[in-house]
Parts: structure tokens; C-alpha cells; sequence
């Protein structure tokens, strides 16, 4: 609770220190209006000696960045990745189930990198809201794909980054000899979620099953006709540890950093019109087209890009915190049903089986925050210390690919990479991280446009962020998403030569 109260002091006096705007992308789509970061007063000449990375609006570029690039032992890299079309929920998909579109990613895969399916040596696949009847759906997949029997497949869960943790446990299993090939994936099904009935219907039901005698169970019986007990519970979409919904911590942190409704709208719009103009442009070539068994026709496009003018966005009443919230359904990620799949391999396994690679996975980092005041923020800190890590400013990387939950929520990172105060306050830093130029910055629309599968987005930011490498013809790229739980995760990619 001090730490919380810590932290809104914090932004309060961040709120009231001198501001400079953040200047977005001036591209033919749109032009954002700018919005406020803190100024300070520049550290002295021995600070400055000090400082663990340089700020990237000084142009100055980090010398040692070559020998501390790799950090995950022997080279991994990333062959290629494919997902199916990221669909609204309840349309084309609502008939399958998770597994299927699971199973398409795979095949996608096999199909785009012409490998035998014998070839990978294991599987993981990331998912958050589980069906039950395949648990383990990395398994289950490679099985109705048709892969052999003998290639193991694990399932992990860490929320909006868990495809990110599939890669990352992917990397691992290359870095250290484990495996020469691996799937890193995800899906995510939210068109037929698990709905149960209550607990005490539940433990009524359990206890029917061992009852011995007709009287027990007709007293058991007799307790399960109650209302409540059949009044469903669908799978939570509050924070555990805290009863909040991710939508509010949104609000919260939007007005925190007073990030305004305007601010946020522009930057919806921005996503939209990127994403139509990639699909126009075709640099969204990762689509895996789907035949939806019954249907005529085959879905090949992302069905929730929308471009709305400002006009019509700013009709939208607050969606979380109500009335006089800035938070819209505009200015949030939508409920999206989409799998992905990528392979992942050492450098000779690649050169074995006559594959180019797309792109190193250079370095990897997780973190975690306070989940109620900074539920958001994982961008921020993971950013920060991956940089570090990495000994690279904001300058060296010319490809950003940030996952985006709510428009507020990538305002707010944006303020906070570029605030001294927050970076001294929080991060343990002497000097702000920098100010990420926005014509780097998700260029080909990001979740707010493309949807959001939650178990497979890390998939679609690194494949994404590896083609824009190769498509403008540049050398690293930061990938880095938000997460439940106060959680967050950041990767370096570099293309391969």
C-alpha cells in the first residue's frame, strides 16, 4: 500500500512538472496530436559520465552494442512465422475450437518453411482462457496436424505474453544444445469460453458422485435446488489480486499521465489506418487463408480493422470507468480468436535443412510490477532493462513492435520512457530512457487494429517486427508487451545477414 501511494504521488508530480510533447509519426494516414512528457533540467557533465545508457535524443548511438548484442549463448534464430486471421469473436470461428485453429497455424507453417514435420523436435505453444478437453493444446494440435507422435508439446500460460514465453522457451532450447528445432506458438479461442456452474453446485455435484445411499443422494439433490447454484460463472476478467478490471487500470493510468480521450482516439485511428494500409501493401503476408469447414468462402484478411473518423470514435461512451472515463471501445484491444505458429532453430540446423532466416532472437526479459498502479507499465520496465542489458539506447533500434491493449496504455509507456522523473523514481536510472520516434513505431497497425488473441500475439509482434527488418531494410528491432498481473516482456531482434 506505501509503494501505491508512493507511486501516485509520484505521477502527480510528474502531472505538474514541466512538459514537452511526444512527437508522433508524420505519415500520409495521420497525424496524432501531441501529448505531454516531463521536462527536467539536464544532469551535470559528471551525471552525465554516469549515466547507464545515453538518451537517445542526443543522437549518440551506444559503442558497445556489438559485443553485448547476444545473451543467450550459441545463436538462435528465427526461421519464419505465419498465424491465421486475427477474427473477431462470435463470427467466422465461433463453430471450432482453439485446437483447430491451433492446428491451421502448424500447418501454415509447414507449408510456408517446406519443412517434414518430422523435423521439429518439440512444440510450445502459448494460451490463457484453457479449454478443458485439450488442456494442453500444443499437444493436441501437433497430433491433429499430423506430426509424429514422438515430438513432445508443452502449453504455458503468462497472459497477453504468452506466445512470448513460448519463443523464449523455444530460444532456450536452442541456446543451451537442447533442441537444433523448435515450435513457438500460441492461440486463443474466446468464442467458446468454459463456463461452470458455481462452487457450491460444484461441491454438491462432487459429493453426489461418492454418495452410498438413496437417502444421501436425495438430500443432496434436495440442496441443489437453489437458484445460485445454477447461476454460471464465466472465466474472470478481473485481476486476482486486486478485483479490477484491466479496462480501469487503463483509466487510471491514461489520466495518471494525462494522457487525454483526443490523444487516445488519434492514436486508435493511427492503428487502423496502418493495418488497412499493410493489408493493402501486402506486408501482412504472415496470414495463413482459413477454410471454415461449411462455409464458401475462405477467410483470408483480419476481420476488426475499422478506420473511423474522430467524429464518430468520439460518440463512444467510456466503456470501464463510467461517465467520466477516457477509455472507449475505440481505444481498446477487441476479443479476438487467432493462433500463430513459428519456427525457431541454431544457425546449423538452419543452413542443414537449406533454410534462410529470417533474424537473430538476441535477448529476452521478463518483469513484473505492482499490479494495481502499474499493472501496464511492463513496456516500460522490461524496455529499460533489456536496453541495459543490451548496452543499446532507443537510437540503435530501428524497428519497434509494441503490443498495444489500450491506446492510453501505449501513451502512458511512451510518457514514462521519456520522463527523467519516472526514470529516476522507478526504474533506477539517472536519465529518462528516451523518446521512440512513432514513424518506427507499429507501422503496419498493431492490436488495437489487428486484434489480440491473447495466447498468440508475441508470435505475430517478433514476426512482424522480422519482416518490417527485412522489408526496410534495417538491423534491430524491440519487441515488447504488456501483461495481467502487473507483467511484462521485451525481446531484441536482429536480422540475419
Amino acid at each position: 500500500m506505501a509503494f501505491r501511494c508512493s507511486f501516485q504521488k509520484g505521477l502527480i508530480h510528474l502531472r505538474q512538472s514541466n512538459t514537452s510533447s511526444i512527437r508522433l509519426a508524420t505519415t500520409k494516414t495521420t497525424t496524432l496530436a501531441s501529448s505531454s512528457a516531463q521536462k527536467q533540467s539536464q544532469p551535470s557533465g559528471q551525471q552525465q559520465q554516469q549515466q547507464r545508457t545515453s538518451s537517445p535524443t542526443s543522437g549518440t548511438s551506444s559503442s558497445n552494442k556489438t559485443k553485448s548484442l547476444k545473451g543467450l549463448g550459441r545463436d538462435v534464430v528465427f526461421i519464419d512465422g505465419v498465424r491465421t486471421p486475427f477474427l473477431t469473436s462470435f463470427t467466422s470461428y465461433k463453430d471450432l475450437m482453439g485446437y483447430h485453429l491451433a492446428r491451421h497455424a502448424l500447418l501454415g507453417l509447414v507449408k510456408r518453411t517446406k519443412i517434414d514435420k518430422s523435423t521439429p523436435e518439440y512444440c510450445v505453444m502459448g494460451t490463457v482462457i484453457q479449454e478443458v478437453k485439450t488442456s494442453n493444446v500444443a499437444r493436441e494440435a501437433l497430433l491433429s496436424a499430423g506430426f509424429p507422435e514422438s515430438i513432445p508439446g508443452h502449453t504455458v500460460t503468462m497472459a497477453c505474453i504468452s506466445s512470448n514465453v513460448a519463443l523464449a522457451s523455444a530460444a532456450n532450447n536452442i541456446a543451451t544444445g537442447q533442441n537444433e528445432a523448435v515450435i513457438a506458438g500460441g492461440v486463443e479461442y474466446m468464442s467458446d469460453v468454459p463456463i461452470r456452474y458455481p462452487r457450491s453446485m460444484r461441491k454438491l455435484m462432487l459429493s453426489l458422485n461418492r454418495a452410498k445411499s438413496t437417502p444421501q443422494r436425495l438430500g443432496l439433490i434436495t440442496k441443489m435446488l437453489s437458484v445460485k447454484n445454477f447461476t454460471p460463472e464465466a472465466p474472470a476478467i478481473a485481476e486476482f489480486s486486486t478485483g479490477e478490471i484491466m479496462g480501469q487500470s487503463a483509466d487510471r493510468l491514461a489520466a495518471a499521465f494525462n494522457v487525454t480521450r483526443r490523444e487516445q482516439d488519434e492514436y486508435a485511428q493511427r492503428s487502423h489506418k496502418l493495418a488497412q494500409e499493410a493489408a493493402e501493401k501486402g506486408h501482412l503476408d504472415d496470414i495463413v487463408p482459413m477454410h471454415i469447414p461449411g462455409a464458401e468462402d475462405v477467410v483470408s484478411r483480419d476481420n476488426g480493422v475499422r478506420v473511423s473518423t474522430l467524429e464518430q470514435m468520439s460518440k463512444l461512451k467510456p466503456a470501464f470507468i463510467k461517465p467520466h472515463g477516457t477509455v472507449t471501445a475505440a481505444s481498446s484491444s477487441f476479443i479476438t480468436d487467432g493462433a500463430s505458429a513459428s519456427l525457431v532453430t541454431s544457425v546449423e540446423k538452419a543452413k542443414e535443412l537449406g533454410l534462410k532466416p529470417k533474424a537473430y532472437l538476441r535477448r529476452y526479459i521478463f518483469t513484473s510490477q505492482d499490479p494495481k498502479d502499474q499493472l501496464l507499465l511492463g513496456p516500460t520496465y522490461a524496455t529499460a532493462k533489456l536496453l541495459e542489458q543490451a548496452g543499446l539506447t532507443l537510437n540503435d533500434i530501428d524497428v519497434f513492435e509494441f503490443h498495444e491493449a489500450f491506446a492510453g496504455q501505449i501513451l502512458a509507456n511512451l510518457k514514462a520512457l521519456n520522463s527523467d522523473y519516472f526514470a529516476q523514481k522507478y526504474l533506477n536510472r539517472s536519465s529518462k530512457v528516451g523518446e521512440i520516434p512513432l514513424d518506427k513505431f507499429n507501422v503496419w497497425g498493431g492490436s488495437l487494429s489487428l486484434g489480440h488473441p491473447f495466447g498468440a500475439t508475441g508470435v505475430r509482434l517478433v514476426t512482424t517486427a522480422a519482416n518490417r527488418l527485412i522489408k526496410e531494410n534495417k538491423r534491430l528491432a524491440l519487441v515488447a508487451a504488456c501483461a495481467a498481473g502487473g507483467q511484462g516482456h521485451a525481446m531484441l531482434v536482429e536480422r540475419y545477414q
